[in-house]
């Protein structure tokens, strides 16, 4: 079957969108906050090495700094440490950046609670009512929470801390070691629940899905324009040798 021929035939006409899924990288991006005596991700930043001027006469460029998982990024298993002897992001087999993607929405109970965790029954009502979750597939876990644009928006501070929605530990560990699913994707600045540091184990999404050599992919925006099923993404990191993580531009293919 002429498969990709039909792909890009379709691509042409406009019947396969292309939606990007990547928050801009900017010195503006929230980043990842952990206490102050912990390490810190780095903020994105540009250094110019010239600009069509006496230092490159014909050519503008420029070095850049950041952190592994600062922006919209993927983390490799080695990430954490139940995860330590699994691939890092040189080592991810490159199958798994181009897979299918269901999309699990939950703004409205969001709307409601901040600090809403998705559990094992809102994933298995939504497979009875869309079918089987995707044999290696990702779980994009729709929250509207990347309409939150700012540093102080996306941590969300409150009383209790960090406040923004993610899943429960019993949901984690079922999507890590029950699912057929390769990793979850979601809307805020990192994988787990702003109160996930509380929970048992602390940081569950991480602990259990790379552990289980699972991924993740975390500050995804327009999400609001993917289908409940049917959608390929397609998330390609840096081939950072030894990396724990990389920002990743992502893409999805929806078919009108």
């Amino acid at each position: 079957m002429p498969v990709l021929s039909d792909l890009t035939a379709a691509l042409a006409a406009g019947s396969v969108r292309v939606i990007d899924l990547t928050a801009p990288l900017s010195s503006e991006t929230p980043l990842l906050e952990l206490p102050p005596e912990l390490g810190q991700t780095a903020r994105f930043e540009l250094e110019e090495i010239s600009r069509y001027d006496d230092r490159g006469p014909a050519w503008y460029w420029n070095n850049f700094h950041t952190g592994e998982h600062t922006g919209t990024h993927f983390d490799a298993p080695i990430h954490w440490v139940s995860g330590k002897d699994r691939d890092d992001i040189a080592t991810v087999p490159v199958g798994a950046f181009v897979a299918p993607a269901v999309v699990l929405d939950v703004t409205a109970r969001v709307e409601e609670n901040p600090n809403f965790l998705i559990e094992v029954d809102d994933i298995e009502a939504f497979a009875a009512e869309h079918g089987p979750l995707p044999q290696g597939g990702w779980l994009l876990c729709r929250t509207g929470w990347s309409g939150r644009v700012t540093q102080e928006e996306m941590i969300n501070r409150t009383d209790t801390g960090p406040t923004s929605p993610g899943m429960s530990v019993d949901c984690a560990r079922w999507v890590a070691e029950e699912s057929p699913l390769q990793g979850i994707g979601v809307e805020t600045v990192g994988t787990d629940a702003g109160a996930a540091h509380s929970f048992e184990p602390a940081f569950p999404c991480h602990s259990f899905l790379l552990g289980a050599g699972k991924y993740g992919l975390a500050q995804l925006q327009n999400l609001d324009q993917l289908p409940p099923v049917g959608a390929v993404v397609v998330a390609s990191p840096l081939r950072i040798v030894g990396g724990s993580g990389s920002p990743v531009r992502v893409l999805a293919l929806v078919e009108d």
